[in-house]
């Protein structure tokens, strides 16, 4: 059997794509979640575990349908990151009001505390680089940001950035009905 020829030059801007951009994003999101990893590693925890930290303090009282709609994940993955921030004590889990089988998440002080350590160093990271930069540079950076998400879920993501969607009212299943 022929096995293909190996190649010795590497992929460039005569491929069409521009990998500069590219590698550009993977060095930035490598560097931008550094700092966090470190700290959740120390509690055999990972980027799991960061994200339900993240949503759950910016939308306490978040449905866990919800809170997986916005990851896009399925209750399988998330089981047992959810079973290990609730056994430790960062995130609390209560029964709906109206719907006794929803699940509602809540972060605890600990919680908030570990979710806002974790936000700072990425804050500070952000602001260094923004002051690099010339003045309204955040605000194009936002609309390069947004623009880089799916056009259904961009309503989604502004709502629940600018805080306009309460946790409550999220419905993951909004994309399918706006497309």
């Amino acid at each position: 059997m022929e096995t293909d020829p190996v190649i010795t030059l590497p992929m460039s801007e005569e491929d069409g794509i521009s990998f500069e951009l590219i590698e550009l994003f993977f060095f930035a999101y490598r560097d931008f979640v550094a700092d966090p990893d470190s700290m959740l590693a120390k509690l055999s925890y990972g980027r799991a575990h960061h994200r339900v930290l993240h949503f759950v303090n910016r939308n306490p009282g978040i449905p866990v349908a919800n809170l997986l709609g916005i990851l896009k994940i399925t209750k399988q993955s998330i089981a047992r990151v959810l079973k290990q921030l609730i056994e430790d004590d960062y995130i609390a889990q209560q029964t709906g009001a109206t719907d006794r089988r929803q699940r509602l998440l809540f972060p605890t002080q600990k919680g908030r505390d570990l979710a806002l350590e974790l936000s700072l160093c990425q804050a500070k990271r952000i602001e260094d680089a923004l002051k690099t930069l010339p003045q309204g540079t955040k605000e194009s950076s936002k609309a390069f940001l947004y623009a880089m998400i799916e056009p259904q879920d961009r309503p989604i993501v502004r709502h629940l950035n600018e805080g306009l969607e309460t946790s409550s009212s999220y419905d993951p299943s909004y994309q399918n009905r706006h497309k």
